[in-house]
């Protein structure tokens, strides 16, 4: 299993050594070069500290509640709960928990984020019919994993897509950062059923989802692994798709809304967003938080090769803790999935998690 995933760790020469522009997060606020793994957990405790500052900080985890069961329906290889659980203060949301049969013990287990649940399952929804190879949970439980399929559904119906807490009038958190508090509190209520070991649960998503997928798994440690799917795994103004700039992601503002699309002197961003790219930040310090920790991108037209300039920081983190191989990307040319794109992710996690 390895030697199919092993080449995902490696950018290619030429982009070996390439940091591009970004700023090393081995370097400390002041300029003070972090030497040693004990000056790195200093290190990635300022960048925590600095990032919630943008963010926002988060209400209380719910680290003890459990699933409350809907109904269930039996598949050939797994048993599908319809499940609701807690996900904001102010919010419930209803997933799907698909648990493998005939399985005995703990088992590891993946999250799997979307603009709906259903897409992960493999069904979509009315306003967002199924597109093929989105179905992570129901592929993932396939693989002898238990799976809780989420998502946005009421929201981006309503084309807000997120999570606005205190509420969507006025936020104390940016959406994005909601999004994962509210998957953390979905890591939590999966790690309190009896058949899953809490040490071995990852998450996934896809574009939207890959976002959400990204700020659940750096924002904490919860997360063992992670793949996040073309998301743009960092900000850039030129892609329209690499838009955290839009109110429900990082650029919260007061309706009436911006017009979705790039920005322009006619049509500017607002927000956190703004102070961020002033202050020259960039998600490549919310990738270094992951470290140790595995990560994929499965990238496409979003992330390409060259993203490798931003991953290379992770890679040195990693080297500093004694690590190697624990950065990982693959590459596409659409934004759409693919069947090599997904088995890659799907092998990626049966070798880090199982």
């Amino acid at each position: 299993m390895h030697e199919k995933i092993s080449p995902y760790f490696y950018p290619p020469d030429s982009l070996r050594n390439d940091f591009g522009s970004f700023r090393s997060p081995l370097l400390f606020s002041n300029g003070k070069q972090v030497k040693s793994a004990k000056e790195w957990k200093e290190r990635k405790a300022e960048i925590k500290r600095d990032w919630e500052g943008y963010l926002g900080a988060w209400p209380d985890l719910y680290t003890e509640q459990k699933f409350e069961y809907i109904d269930t329906v039996y598949e050939d290889t797994y048993t599908q709960y319809s499940v609701r659980f807690k996900w904001t203060p102010n919010e419930w949301t209803k997933g799907y928990l698909l648990v493998p049969k005939n399985k005995v013990g703990k088992m590891p287990a993946v999250i799997s984020v979307f603009y709906d649940a259903e897409s992960s399952i493999g069904i979509g929804s009315k306003s967002r019919p199924w597109r093929p190879w989105r179905d992570f949970a129901k592929q993932l439980a396939n693989r002898g994993f238990v799976t809780l399929a989420i998502g946005t559904k009421e929201a981006s119906e309503r084309n807000e897509f997120s999570l606005y807490y205190p509420s969507i009038d006025s936020v104390s958190v940016q959406p994005l950062s909601m999004l994962a508090y509210a998957a953390n509190n979905a890591y939590y209520v999966l790690a309190n059923c009896k058949n899953v070991d809490k040490k071995r649960i990852g998450i996934v998503g896809h574009s939207f989802g890959g976002k959400w997928a990204m700020f659940g798994s750096c924002l904490t440690d919860n997360f063992a692994a992670a793949a996040w799917s073309d998301p743009g795994i960092v900000m850039q103004e030129g892609r329209e798709s690499i838009n955290y700039w839009e109110p429900w992601y990082l650029g919260f503002h007061r309706k009436p809304w911006r017009k979705r699309g790039l920005i322009t002197d006619q049509n500017p961003a607002y927000g956190v967003y703004n102070q961020l790219r002033k202050d020259d930040r960039n998600l490549h310090e919310l990738h270094a938080l992951m470290a140790p920790r595995p990560f994929l991108v499965s990238g496409g037209a979003e992330d390409p090769v060259t993203q490798w300039r931003a991953l290379n920081h992770s890679v040195e983190v990693n080297k500093l803790l004694g690590q190697k191989e624990r950065v990982a990307m693959t590459n596409r040319p659409t934004h759409s999935l693919t069947e090599d794109a997904t088995e890659a992710i799907y092998t990626f996690f049966e070798y880090f998690l199982k």
